[in-house]
């Protein structure tokens, strides 16, 4: 047994003293004096590593604490690992206060500026700043494009002893809201007094064009009654633990923001405004020579600051002359840097080429919006010309028609492993790659047991900070509500927002509707999801009615484990345009 556990430390002892990158970001940029900020150094590929060391802040800051968080998952077969270190500072005077690079795994970090200003003094969203427990709201920019992301940010300031409470998530018709994080937990100063502060922060993307207006959120929670002035926090006599509560609440005020149209001179393709956008194609061979019969495994992504993967068209590949095209099932991940959404959609292809002579990769180009410079942008995949060589190794010159599925019937084993590779290695056919399939099978068992034994989320509050827990007021039925109400509607966008959100509360990795069809046992209930979606991106006819409310009246139906098992791995076998 001893062995054993020895055989799985030496394994796992990489994933501790290799880290692919690192990364320092702060919560956000411009702080009050007064305020606390935190600075969050992220490790990618590694789950264990010290803290760094921070002396070189002690001119310009407090240090107040540090937390950790280390996460093991699996992304589309691939093992992931990162580590994110918290560290809680207060800056010591105003001005624009350098953080310097940082040395952590061997690696060092960007420099980092945060512009600290005055105190703020005033009063917020026309809550008096005297209050014992107030919410601001502010939504940044407040001017936006429609399907522009803005940071709506929800403040709890509070300088009593609160036992817990609820403060639920906004809500906004005509709007996706989606929350950015966990909460933050910091000290404020206003007016002089120092309050307490929990900050949530939601990505804003509305709908449609026109005023938006997100209603007042209220509070409502319990303060400990302090009767003994010489226990402030009420651990004692009539307070805290064995005294009496008092209930508290407190309301934001409403919070409007402007939202415009597209520019009437955008054109016909889809509309993506975003902060940055960048468009890959990896896997094209260095020295542009392919041979009959062996593959290249293409693999293309989009990836987007200030939108959901949902929101991104699907990567494809244009017809390639002299070429039979395979896709790949396209995987779509968002997540989000604490201010902004990540959306990324990304395909695997595998080609084979038909004859000898050059076989041209044509130019894959996509239309965005640049939100930072109010600018027409456009991501290009420049075109590729190959040189296609006869068969190697004295191998058929082209693939019979009695061959090809069984050559297809291998693609899903190949071009998954371009999503972990940039190689150009040709389709393995032979013996020598089976020890490898069993390696990585045993690699993605050991990942598993590694994050069972890291599952424990570890995070050391800065001292004198107190944490409370909010809790949320969504729950599926609401949600259910939500939908059957925009089901009776009109609002394609709207009917598809709601759905999807009922969906994640029962199955939380949803990322769109493509993947909740999937999902499905029902062929009405994926119809209506496909007529749905041609309807919000396309304007399906009239005549193609679905009846939304009685097609989910009775709740998803669901698939089983072993009906996913059973499907064909085969994507459809044609390419698409981007624009």
């Amino acid at each position: 047994m001893m062995y054993r556990w020895l055989l799985l430390l030496c394994l796992l002892l990489p994933l501790s003293a290799m880290a692919n990158g690192v990364q320092a970001t702060l919560d956000r940029s411009e702080a009050h004096l007064g305020e606390t900020v935190t600075l969050n150094v992220r490790i990618d590929g590694i789950t264990n590593v010290n803290t760094p060391d921070l002396s070189a802040l002690d001119n310009d800051f407090e240090v107040l604490g540090t937390s950790a968080n280390s996460t093991l998952s699996i992304d589309n077969g691939r093992p992931t690992a990162q580590m994110i270190i918290g560290i809680a500072l207060r800056p010591k005077h105003i001005g624009d206060l350098q953080i310097p690079a940082l040395t952590v795994a061997g690696s060092q970090t960007a420099p980092l500026t945060l512009h600290v200003i005055a105190p703020d003094h005033s009063a917020s969203n026309g809550n008096g700043s005297d209050k014992d427990v107030f919410v601001e709201t502010t939504a940044e920019p407040s001017r936006v494009y429609v399907g522009q992301q803005s940071l709506y940010t929800v403040r709890l300031l509070f300088d009593v002893n609160l036992n817990g409470g609820t403060l639920p998530n906004p809500q906004a018709d005509g709007a996706d809201l989606r929350q950015l994080g966990g909460d933050l937990n910091y000290e404020s100063e206003r007016n002089g007094h120092r309050y307490h502060v929990v900050e949530r922060r939601y990505a804003l993307t509305p709908r449609h064009a026109g005023s938006l207006t997100i209603p007042s959120i209220e509070f409502q929670g319990e303060a400990a009654d302090a009767g003994n002035p010489n226990d402030p926090r009420g651990l004692l006599g009539q307070g805290g633990l064995f005294g009496n509560t008092t209930p508290v609440t407190a309301d934001s005020a409403p919070v409007t923001i402007d939202v415009q149209a597209a520019p009437a001179n955008w054109g016909g393709t889809t509309w993506l405004p975003a902060r940055t956008l960048a468009l890959a194609l990896e896997g094209v061979p260095s020295d542009d020579k392919i041979h009959i019969g062996q593959p290249i495994n293409l693999h293309m992504s989009v990836q987007a600051t200030g939108l959901g993967a949902d929101a991104l068209p699907e990567p494809s590949l244009p017809a390639i002359d002299g070429a039979t095209v395979y896709p790949d099932q396209s995987v779509d991940t968002t997540h989000d840097d604490g201010q902004w959404l990540i959306g990324r959609r990304e395909r695997s292809f595998a080609i084979f080429p038909q004859h000898a002579g050059t076989l041209t990769i044509p130019a894959v180009t996509l239309t965005w919006f640049d939100v930072q410079s109010g600018q027409k942008q456009v991501a290009t995949i420049p075109a590729r010309t190959l040189t296609v060589l006869p068969p190697a190794n004295g191998a058929p010159t082209t693939a019979s028609s009695t061959t090809q599925p069984a050559i297809a019937s291998t693609l899903p084993a190949a071009t998954s492993s371009v999503a972990a590779s940039t190689k150009t290695d040709a389709l393995p056919s032979t013996a020598p790659s089976t020890p490898w399939r069993w390696i990585a099978i045993a690699s993605i068992g050991l990942w598993m047991i590694s994050a069972g034994a890291f599952w424990l989320f570890r995070r050391r509050k800065p001292a004198g900070t107190p944490s409370i827990h909010l809790a949320s007021t969504d729950s599926a039925r609401v949600l259910r509500k939500a939908f059957m109400d925009a089901a009776r509607g009109h609002d394609p966008a709207a009917q598809a927002h709601h759905l999807l959100a009922w969906a994640r509360a029962e199955r939380p990795g949803l990322q769109n509707l493509g993947q909740l069809s999937a999902m499905l046992a029902s062929d009405p209930q994926r119809t209506a999801i496909e007529h749905l979606q041609r309807q919000q991106y396309a304007g399906a006819p009239t005549g193609d009615a679905v009846d939304l409310a009685a097609t989910f009246a009775q709740g998803f139906v669901w698939r089983s484990e072993n009906e996913f098992d059973s499907d064909s791995p085969l994507p459809p076998l044609y390419p698409f345009k981007l624009d």
